[in-house]
């Protein structure tokens, strides 16, 4: 069932590739599936002592906006665990580490065309960070605006529709969660 018959990669990027599968239906015959590979990535749900959320707006060309979104990044280093490419990213994008690091979730992106899987953290206990040696600001990022936003506001933020990326979204709801009915959490070292 849902066998892959045939697979041609059409192209392969620096961040995505796309490959055209065919794909064994279970009544009988066959459909042709374009998939986009993605090395997956993380996101952070930076919370400080005060119950702020570390907000970031970066544009987006695909979409030709400024969104509202958490510190995140690529897995693009080989071999670095998940947690440590979080740490990396929160390093890099606000100059934070933390003390405190709960794996809040993990999200299959688009998974109708993706397979793009991103893990979501909480970090608490912040505290000013030095930029990784060798990272350079660059690009988007260097247009980037930094905020902290109280959490109950970037909830509503989410509801209002003026945090629309998905990381985000899933990020600052599950972090609302965690704190308000304390759910069951896997290992944070959970590899994905």
């Amino acid at each position: 069932m849902y066998e892959v018959l045939a697979s041609e990669q059409v192209y392969e990027g620096r961040v995505i590739s796309l490959r055209r599968d065919t794909v064994a239906m279970p009544g009988g015959g066959s459909s042709v599936r374009e998939v986009v590979t993605h090395p997956g990535a993380v996101g952070v749900v930076a919370i400080d002592d005060d119950g702020a959320v570390v907000l970031l707006k970066q544009y987006r060309h695909a979409i030709g906006e400024h969104l509202w979104e958490l510190p995140a990044g690529l897995r693009d280093a080989e071999g670095e665990p998940p947690l440590e490419t979080a740490k990396r990213e929160l390093a890099e994008e606000v100059e934070l580490a933390a003390e405190r690091w709960s794996l809040l979730t993990t999200s299959l992106s688009t998974p109708g065309f993706c397979d793009e899987l991103v893990g979501l953290y909480l970090a608490e206990g912040l505290g000013p960070a030095a930029r990784p040696e060798g990272f350079v600001v660059e690009h988007e990022e260097a247009d980037m605006t930094v905020e902290r936003v109280p959490l109950d506001r970037a909830v509503q933020m989410v509801f209002d529709g003026t945090v629309r990326n998905a990381l985000a979204v899933i990020g600052i709801l599950a972090a609302q969660a965690h704190r308000t009915a304390s759910p069951r959490q896997r290992p944070v070292d959970t590899g994905f």
